[in-house]
């Protein structure tokens, strides 16, 4: 098992910093093309959700990335804030649904974060933040 966790402002210029991070240290399992953009959208639509919708812009927030892999080449990833929380689970989950149309959100984060994923959780309490989790099983190869 291999582990990291990144804990950052929430400030948009952190987002391709820490999508980057958490590529790097995928690097050892030899990722395909096709799973390092998988994995840099799940990382870049998690986060931005974080800023977006948990902080609602504001960066005085953190966010925090944890990644963990292990030897069957099983990635876990793991974005969490401690910002505004959702209200609705399963609504927030629907394509399309969005909280900040005036921002023109097009409310399909969740959705490309579940399709990129063979898991896919979401845990939250309004006032106290929001924790997605994500598995996703890249191949193996020499």
């Amino acid at each position: 098992m291999n582990r990291m966790k990144l804990v950052f402002d929430a400030k948009l210029e952190n987002e391709a910093f820490a999508r980057a991070s958490g590529i790097a240290f995928l690097m050892p399992l030899n990722p395909t093309v096709d799973e390092v953009m998988e994995i840099k959208t799940i990382l870049a639509e998690a986060i931005v959700n974080c800023m977006i919708h948990g902080y609602q812009g504001r960066e005085d927030g953190q966010i925090s990335v944890q990644m963990e892999y292990d030897e069957t080449h099983r990635v876990q990833i793991t974005v969490s804030d401690q910002g505004t929380g959702i209200e609705d689970i399963e609504l927030a989950r629907q394509p399309l649904y969005t909280t900040r149309a005036d921002l023109e959100r097009s409310g399909m984060g969740m959705t490309i974060m579940e399709s990129f994923s063979d898991q896919f959780e979401v845990q939250s309490q309004p006032g106290q933040g929001t924790t997605v989790r994500m598995i996703k099983q890249l191949q193996f190869h020499e």
